[in-house]
Protein backbone atom coordinates (compact mmCIF):
# COMPACT_ATOMS: atom_id res chain seq x y z
CA UNK A 1 0.00 0.00 0.00
CA UNK A 2 1.29 3.73 -0.92
CA UNK A 3 0.44 6.52 0.65
CA UNK A 4 0.35 10.41 -1.26
CA UNK A 5 0.49 12.53 -0.16
CA UNK A 6 2.36 11.67 3.02
CA UNK A 7 5.97 11.21 5.08
CA UNK A 8 7.41 10.00 8.08
CA UNK A 9 7.46 13.31 9.12
CA UNK A 10 3.88 13.76 8.67
CA UNK A 11 1.90 11.13 8.09
CA UNK A 12 -1.83 10.50 8.74
CA UNK A 13 -3.06 9.96 12.24
CA UNK A 14 -3.44 6.59 12.74
CA UNK A 15 -1.28 4.90 9.79
CA UNK A 16 0.23 2.80 12.44
CA UNK A 17 -2.61 0.90 12.67
CA UNK A 18 -2.23 -0.21 8.75
CA UNK A 19 1.31 -1.42 9.15
CA UNK A 20 -0.66 -5.15 10.73
CA UNK A 21 -2.70 -5.30 7.50
CA UNK A 22 -0.44 -4.00 4.46
CA UNK A 23 3.81 -3.46 3.36
CA UNK A 24 2.95 0.39 3.62
CA UNK A 25 5.03 2.70 2.02
CA UNK A 26 4.30 6.81 2.14
CA UNK A 27 4.65 9.37 -0.76
CA UNK A 28 5.25 12.68 0.06
CA UNK A 29 5.78 14.23 -3.49
CA UNK A 30 5.00 13.21 -7.25
CA UNK A 31 8.79 11.72 -7.09
CA UNK A 32 8.17 8.76 -5.16
CA UNK A 33 4.71 8.50 -6.06
CA UNK A 34 5.99 8.09 -10.00
CA UNK A 35 8.99 6.02 -8.26
CA UNK A 36 7.03 3.84 -6.19
CA UNK A 37 3.29 3.58 -7.73
CA UNK A 38 4.35 0.12 -9.81
CA UNK A 39 4.94 -1.66 -6.68
CA UNK A 40 0.85 -0.72 -4.81
CA UNK A 41 -1.62 -2.78 -4.89
CA UNK A 42 -3.67 -0.29 -2.76
CA UNK A 43 -3.25 3.73 -3.04
CA UNK A 44 -4.37 5.80 -0.07
CA UNK A 45 -5.28 9.31 -1.45
CA UNK A 46 -4.58 11.46 1.27
CA UNK A 47 -4.63 15.21 1.05
CA UNK A 48 -3.46 14.81 -2.66
CA UNK A 49 -4.48 16.54 -5.70
CA UNK A 50 -4.84 14.42 -8.72
CA UNK A 51 -1.81 15.88 -11.26
CA UNK A 52 0.88 13.74 -9.92
CA UNK A 53 -1.59 10.62 -10.34
CA UNK A 54 -2.54 11.21 -13.59
CA UNK A 55 1.12 11.39 -14.75
CA UNK A 56 2.40 8.08 -12.76
CA UNK A 57 -0.68 5.97 -13.61
CA UNK A 58 0.79 4.34 -16.53
CA UNK A 59 3.40 3.06 -14.24
CA UNK A 60 0.55 1.71 -11.62
CA UNK A 61 0.54 -1.58 -13.15
CA UNK A 62 -0.57 -3.83 -10.14
CA UNK A 63 -3.05 -0.99 -8.84
CA UNK A 64 -6.53 -2.18 -8.28
CA UNK A 65 -7.86 -0.23 -5.86
CA UNK A 66 -7.90 3.86 -4.62
CA UNK A 67 -9.68 4.65 -0.97
CA UNK A 68 -9.90 8.48 -0.75
CA UNK A 69 -9.68 10.82 2.86
CA UNK A 70 -12.69 12.27 1.27
CA UNK A 71 -16.58 12.01 0.22
CA UNK A 72 -16.02 13.75 -2.97
CA UNK A 73 -14.01 12.41 -5.97
CA UNK A 74 -14.14 14.92 -8.65
CA UNK A 75 -10.47 15.78 -7.48
CA UNK A 76 -9.10 12.23 -7.98
CA UNK A 77 -11.11 11.05 -11.10
CA UNK A 78 -9.55 11.25 -14.56
CA UNK A 79 -10.27 9.47 -17.91
CA UNK A 80 -7.62 6.54 -17.40
CA UNK A 81 -9.18 6.03 -14.13
CA UNK A 82 -12.23 6.04 -14.97
CA UNK A 83 -11.72 3.89 -18.09
CA UNK A 84 -9.79 1.11 -15.92
CA UNK A 85 -10.61 -1.49 -13.61
CA UNK A 86 -9.17 0.08 -10.56
CA UNK A 87 -11.77 0.27 -7.56
CA UNK A 88 -12.51 3.62 -6.04
CA UNK A 89 -13.87 4.18 -2.54
CA UNK A 90 -14.42 7.62 -0.62
CA UNK A 91 -14.88 8.31 2.60
CA UNK A 92 -18.43 8.51 2.85
CA UNK A 93 -20.49 8.89 5.81
CA UNK A 94 -17.70 10.20 7.81
CA UNK A 95 -18.75 14.10 7.00
CA UNK A 96 -22.16 13.82 6.70
CA UNK A 97 -23.45 14.95 10.00
CA UNK A 98 -20.50 17.43 10.79
CA UNK A 99 -21.92 19.24 7.64
CA UNK A 100 -25.06 19.18 8.91
CA UNK A 101 -24.50 20.75 12.09
CA UNK A 102 -22.24 23.83 10.02
CA UNK A 103 -25.62 24.03 8.03
CA UNK A 104 -28.08 24.07 10.70
CA UNK A 105 -25.75 26.29 12.71
CA UNK A 106 -25.43 28.69 9.34
CA UNK A 107 -29.07 28.93 8.79
CA UNK A 108 -29.54 29.68 12.82
CA UNK A 109 -26.58 32.62 12.08
CA UNK A 110 -28.96 33.92 9.12
CA UNK A 111 -32.58 33.41 11.33
CA UNK A 112 -31.46 35.16 14.74
CA UNK A 113 -28.86 37.73 13.10
CA UNK A 114 -25.74 37.03 14.36
CA UNK A 115 -24.34 37.49 11.15
CA UNK A 116 -26.18 41.51 11.48
CA UNK A 117 -24.42 41.51 15.15
CA UNK A 118 -21.10 40.90 14.13
CA UNK A 119 -21.32 43.24 10.86
CA UNK A 120 -22.93 45.84 13.68
CA UNK A 121 -20.31 45.26 16.23
CA UNK A 122 -17.51 45.99 14.32
CA UNK A 123 -18.96 49.01 13.35
CA UNK A 124 -19.72 49.71 17.13
CA UNK A 125 -23.66 50.36 16.39
CA UNK A 126 -26.56 49.68 18.44
CA UNK A 127 -29.23 48.22 16.07
CA UNK A 128 -31.99 47.35 19.18
CA UNK A 129 -35.19 48.10 16.54
CA UNK A 130 -34.58 45.28 14.41
CA UNK A 131 -35.84 41.61 14.64
CA UNK A 132 -35.07 38.26 14.14
CA UNK A 133 -36.63 35.21 12.37
CA UNK A 134 -37.62 31.59 13.22
CA UNK A 135 -36.19 28.77 11.49
CA UNK A 136 -39.53 26.55 12.21
CA UNK A 137 -41.99 26.82 9.37
CA UNK A 138 -39.03 28.06 7.26
CA UNK A 139 -39.18 26.19 4.31
CA UNK A 140 -35.63 24.72 3.01
CA UNK A 141 -34.56 23.01 -0.48
CA UNK A 142 -32.14 20.30 -0.14
CA UNK A 143 -30.39 20.45 -4.10
CA UNK A 144 -28.36 17.18 -3.87
CA UNK A 145 -30.14 14.55 -1.75
CA UNK A 146 -27.20 12.06 -1.07
CA UNK A 147 -25.71 11.46 2.44
CA UNK A 148 -24.62 15.09 3.22
CA UNK A 149 -27.79 16.12 1.75
CA UNK A 150 -30.40 13.69 3.85
CA UNK A 151 -28.32 14.26 7.03
CA UNK A 152 -28.83 18.47 5.94
CA UNK A 153 -32.84 17.28 5.98
CA UNK A 154 -32.99 15.77 9.42
CA UNK A 155 -31.47 17.97 11.36
CA UNK A 156 -33.12 21.02 9.37
CA UNK A 157 -36.81 19.03 10.13
CA UNK A 158 -35.82 18.82 13.89
CA UNK A 159 -35.79 22.32 13.54
CA UNK A 160 -39.26 22.51 12.55
CA UNK A 161 -38.68 23.07 8.79
CA UNK A 162 -40.55 22.46 5.74
CA UNK A 163 -37.90 20.09 3.72
CA UNK A 164 -38.40 19.32 -0.35
CA UNK A 165 -35.64 18.06 -2.60
CA UNK A 166 -34.62 18.43 -5.86
CA UNK A 167 -32.17 15.31 -7.23
CA UNK A 168 -31.17 13.50 -10.46
CA UNK A 169 -34.33 12.10 -11.02
CA UNK A 170 -37.97 12.28 -10.10
CA UNK A 171 -38.56 9.54 -7.25
CA UNK A 172 -40.21 9.22 -4.23
CA UNK A 173 -37.76 8.53 -0.87
CA UNK A 174 -38.92 6.92 2.24
CA UNK A 175 -37.05 9.36 4.45
CA UNK A 176 -37.24 12.80 2.25
CA UNK A 177 -40.53 12.03 0.02
CA UNK A 178 -41.24 12.75 -2.94
CA UNK A 179 -38.11 13.91 -4.96
CA UNK A 180 -38.29 16.06 -8.38
CA UNK A 181 -35.70 15.73 -10.53
CA UNK A 182 -33.46 18.59 -12.27
CA UNK A 183 -36.12 19.85 -14.39
CA UNK A 184 -37.78 21.25 -11.53
CA UNK A 185 -35.34 22.98 -9.54
CA UNK A 186 -36.35 26.98 -10.41
CA UNK A 187 -40.12 26.12 -9.40
CA UNK A 188 -38.50 24.42 -6.22
CA UNK A 189 -36.28 27.63 -5.65
CA UNK A 190 -39.17 30.04 -6.46
CA UNK A 191 -40.77 28.49 -3.45
CA UNK A 192 -37.67 28.06 -0.80
CA UNK A 193 -36.28 30.35 2.04
CA UNK A 194 -33.22 27.96 2.49
CA UNK A 195 -31.20 26.68 -0.29
CA UNK A 196 -28.69 24.08 0.27
CA UNK A 197 -26.10 22.78 -2.41
CA UNK A 198 -25.24 19.54 -1.74
CA UNK A 199 -24.38 18.61 -5.18
CA UNK A 200 -21.13 16.57 -6.29
CA UNK A 201 -19.16 18.09 -8.87
CA UNK A 202 -19.96 16.46 -12.34
CA UNK A 203 -20.30 17.52 -16.29
CA UNK A 204 -24.34 17.81 -15.46
CA UNK A 205 -23.75 19.60 -12.37
CA UNK A 206 -21.50 21.96 -12.99
CA UNK A 207 -22.76 25.98 -13.35
CA UNK A 208 -25.83 24.07 -12.17
CA UNK A 209 -26.57 27.38 -9.75
CA UNK A 210 -26.73 30.37 -12.64
CA UNK A 211 -27.78 33.20 -13.26
CA UNK A 212 -30.82 31.73 -14.31
CA UNK A 213 -31.22 30.01 -10.81
CA UNK A 214 -30.59 32.83 -8.51
CA UNK A 215 -32.95 34.81 -10.04
CA UNK A 216 -35.46 32.89 -9.77
CA UNK A 217 -34.85 32.14 -5.62
CA UNK A 218 -37.06 34.56 -3.27
CA UNK A 219 -35.27 38.08 -2.69
CA UNK A 220 -35.21 37.22 1.03
CA UNK A 221 -33.94 33.58 0.44
CA UNK A 222 -30.13 32.72 1.68
CA UNK A 223 -28.23 30.14 -0.30
CA UNK A 224 -25.22 27.70 1.26
CA UNK A 225 -23.19 25.72 -0.43
CA UNK A 226 -21.62 22.86 0.98
CA UNK A 227 -21.24 20.86 -2.24
CA UNK A 228 -18.66 21.83 -4.78
CA UNK A 229 -17.47 25.18 -5.92
CA UNK A 230 -17.97 24.83 -8.97
CA UNK A 231 -21.40 23.67 -9.10
CA UNK A 232 -22.13 27.35 -8.92
CA UNK A 233 -21.64 29.97 -11.57
CA UNK A 234 -19.81 32.29 -8.93
CA UNK A 235 -19.85 35.76 -10.74
CA UNK A 236 -23.64 35.23 -11.29
CA UNK A 237 -23.75 34.44 -7.29
CA UNK A 238 -22.14 37.83 -6.52
CA UNK A 239 -24.00 39.65 -8.64
CA UNK A 240 -27.43 38.11 -7.26
CA UNK A 241 -25.79 39.00 -3.99
CA UNK A 242 -24.90 42.54 -4.94
CA UNK A 243 -27.86 43.44 -6.41
CA UNK A 244 -30.52 42.16 -3.87
CA UNK A 245 -31.68 39.25 -5.44
CA UNK A 246 -30.93 37.17 -3.08
CA UNK A 247 -30.75 37.79 0.70
CA UNK A 248 -27.53 36.15 2.03
CA UNK A 249 -24.56 33.22 1.08
CA UNK A 250 -23.03 30.87 3.20
CA UNK A 251 -20.33 29.04 1.47
CA UNK A 252 -17.99 26.63 2.52
CA UNK A 253 -16.79 26.37 -1.20
CA UNK A 254 -15.69 28.16 -4.34
CA UNK A 255 -14.83 27.81 -7.46
CA UNK A 256 -11.24 28.70 -6.99
CA UNK A 257 -9.78 28.07 -3.61
CA UNK A 258 -8.06 29.88 -1.18
CA UNK A 259 -10.54 31.95 -2.31
CA UNK A 260 -8.66 34.94 -3.68
CA UNK A 261 -8.34 38.01 -1.93
CA UNK A 262 -9.71 39.89 -4.64
CA UNK A 263 -12.86 38.04 -4.55
CA UNK A 264 -15.32 40.22 -3.61
CA UNK A 265 -17.68 37.95 -1.15
CA UNK A 266 -15.33 38.87 1.56
CA UNK A 267 -16.32 42.04 2.03
CA UNK A 268 -20.31 41.37 1.73
CA UNK A 269 -21.57 41.41 4.84
CA UNK A 270 -24.79 39.43 3.83
CA UNK A 271 -21.99 36.34 3.43
CA UNK A 272 -20.20 33.89 5.53
CA UNK A 273 -17.09 32.39 3.82
CA UNK A 274 -15.79 29.02 5.33
CA UNK A 275 -12.50 28.17 3.77
CA UNK A 276 -13.74 24.58 2.83
CA UNK A 277 -13.34 23.46 6.05
CA UNK A 278 -17.30 22.45 7.40
CA UNK A 279 -16.97 19.08 7.41
CA UNK A 280 -13.21 18.73 9.19
CA UNK A 281 -14.14 18.13 12.93
CA UNK A 282 -11.75 17.00 15.45
CA UNK A 283 -10.77 13.29 14.83
CA UNK A 284 -12.22 13.08 11.31
CA UNK A 285 -8.63 11.81 10.55
CA UNK A 286 -9.35 8.96 12.89
CA UNK A 287 -12.61 7.79 11.66
CA UNK A 288 -11.60 8.25 8.00
CA UNK A 289 -8.53 5.65 9.15
CA UNK A 290 -11.06 3.13 9.96
CA UNK A 291 -12.38 3.49 6.81
CA UNK A 292 -9.00 2.09 5.83
CA UNK A 293 -8.66 -0.18 8.23
CA UNK A 294 -12.09 -2.08 7.36
CA UNK A 295 -11.08 -1.98 3.91
CA UNK A 296 -8.23 -3.33 3.61
CA UNK A 297 -9.51 -5.92 5.80
CA UNK A 298 -11.91 -6.54 2.97
CA UNK A 299 -9.39 -6.84 0.80
CA UNK A 300 -7.43 -8.79 2.63
CA UNK A 301 -10.43 -11.49 2.64
CA UNK A 302 -11.95 -10.48 -0.75
CA UNK A 303 -14.71 -8.71 0.22
CA UNK A 304 -16.54 -6.11 -1.25
CA UNK A 305 -15.57 -2.73 -0.83
CA UNK A 306 -17.36 -0.36 1.35
CA UNK A 307 -18.55 2.79 -0.14
CA UNK A 308 -17.59 1.88 -3.98
CA UNK A 309 -17.48 4.93 -6.12
CA UNK A 310 -19.48 4.58 -9.77
CA UNK A 311 -16.47 6.23 -11.69
CA UNK A 312 -18.77 7.09 -14.45
CA UNK A 313 -20.86 8.78 -12.42
CA UNK A 314 -18.65 10.59 -10.36
CA UNK A 315 -20.22 9.57 -6.75
CA UNK A 316 -21.05 6.77 -4.48
CA UNK A 317 -24.71 7.22 -3.31
CA UNK A 318 -27.66 8.46 -5.53
CA UNK A 319 -28.64 11.66 -4.96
Amino acid sequence: MLVFEASDDDPPPGIERVRALADLDLAPDPETLAELIGEAEVLFFYRAARGPLEEAFARAARLRWIQSASAGVDGLLFPELVASDVVVTNARGIFDEPIAEWTLGVMLSFATGVVTSLADQRERRWNGWRRTERLAGARLLVVGPGPIGRAVARLARGAGMQVSAVGSRDRDDDELGPVRGPGALHDALAAADFVVDALPLTAATRHRFDAAAFAAMKTTARFLNVGRGETVDEPALVEALASGAIAGAALDVFEEEPLPETSPLWAMPNVIVSPHVCGEFEGWESAVMDVLVDNLGRYARGEPLRNVVDKALGYGAGW
